[in-house]
């Protein structure tokens, strides 16, 4: 078994790291602090080819695979810029995977080439109010109309709608009442953000605020025919395909936010100095430093094996969930023990730490709390009875 990464992964990897530690920490706080979107950042990636990485060469992309995306990723979140930086681009990389899948052609020329010249911005819509991680439940309704649909209905936690000229939506364009299974009757649409007919309102969050969220309001929308992802009623199958890759550039992002945590941590461990010498001389310190190192390490086996898996087109559900799930927790404990190495300072804007804190919590939420990987590790891989 080999865990090595190739060449040109490491010569990626090392591009990545040079061009994110370009911005500072200090580039992130003030974005972070002033709700303000990283436009720099952004247009520096777009510039330099990197938000194509995942689509197909066809289309201007740079057609690599999960791995590539996920180095990229990590490297972003580990220079300081974390979900701030991260969320610039990920819904590029994997919201867009679905119209690499089933999208027509013509839909793929369309949006493809633009979204990975950066031109196009993409937003993701499928949480609902009164739906949650219970996709079936969602209401927003897609009526058919003459030569295409009407549609209606609300969405919540979008992320970078503000900034975006379509988003990628799921609706029922079939009720859950009149369908089999409560999976089918759901179609995807690739929908113009027409001020219109969509209505934006930021959600004022704990972090990342750089990167606004969004309630969104749909109001009698025109969708046409031929913005339709795939067949009608397919919309589910469809949006599982974007899952693992999610789980497992989420994870890596987690990955980086640790690793700029602790590196944060171990710098002011050796240089600051409390009873003439450094703290970290102190085991108190340096335990739980290296038990982080030692967690971040143990995560990354399991994120780079799920890519690896997805990639190789290896069953990966497994994978990709329990590395999100290890990720996201080790990413969290790395940050808040940054904070407790740097004391009072710890929660200080100055020391940035508080930053990573804020940030690396919302991985043990999104895209899926840590209770449903468990949920699903219980029912798919240890065969437990489905507890709902």
């Amino acid at each position: 078994m080999h865990f090595g990464l190739s060449e040109d992964q490491e010569s990626l990897r090392a591009g990545a790291r040079g061009l994110a530690r370009s911005f500072s920490d200090e580039y992130w706080a003030d974005c972070d602090v002033h709700n303000r979107f990283p436009w720099e950042f952004y247009n520096a990636f777009a510039e330099s080819g990197w938000l194509g990485i995942a689509i197909p060469e066809q289309y201007g992309g740079g057609g690599l695979g999960v791995l590539e995306a996920a180095l990229l990723l990590e490297e972003v979140a580990a220079s300081g810029a974390g979900m701030n930086g991260c969320s610039t681009m990920h819904l590029t990389i994997f919201g867009l995977n679905t119209i690499v899948k089933h999208g027509s052609e013509a839909l793929r020329q369309e949006i493809l080439p633009a979204a990975a010249n950066g031109s196009l911005h993409v937003c993701f819509g499928v949480t609902e109010p009164d739906a949650g991680t219970d996709t079936t439940r969602i209401s927003t309704f897609a009526e058919r109309v003459d030569g295409g649909y009407r549609v209606n209905g609300r969405k919540v936690w979008i992320t970078k709608a503000g900034d975006s000229q379509k988003m990628v939506l799921i609706a029922r364009t079939t009720r859950r009442e009149d369908v089999t299974r409560p999976t089918d009757g759901m179609s995807l649409f690739l929908i113009d953000i027409d001020p219109e007919h969509v209505h934006l309102s930021p959600i004022p969050k704990l972090g990342r605020n750089a990167v606004s969220s969004y309630e969104v309001v749909i109001e009698d929308l025109f969708v046409p025919d031929s913005a339709r992802v795939g067949e009608e009623g397919e919309g589910f199958r469809y949006l599982l395909d974007g899952l693992n890759p999610e789980r497992i550039l989420l994870a890596h992002e987690a990955l980086g936010i640790g690793r700029a945590a602790l590196d944060r941590a171990v710098r002011y461990a050796k240089e600051r100095e409390v009873f003439d010498r450094p703290i970290g001389r102190n085991q108190g310190i340096a335990f739980p430093l290296a038990e982080v190192a030692t967690r971040l390490d143990a995560a990354e086996l399991m994120a780079r094996n799920a890519a690896w898996r997805y990639d190789q087109g290896l069953s990966c559900g497994r994978e990709a969930n329990m590395a999100k799930w290890l990720c996201a927790e080790a990413g969290f404990q790395a940050a808040d023990q940054a904070i407790q190495t740097h004391g009072g300072m710890g929660y200080a804007r100055e020391y940035h730490v508080e930053r990573y804190f804020r940030e690396s919590r919302i991985l043990r939420l999104a895209p899926v709390s840590q209770e449903m990987v468990l949920n699903y590790v219980a029912t798919h891989v240890l065969g437990l009875p489905k507890s709902y």
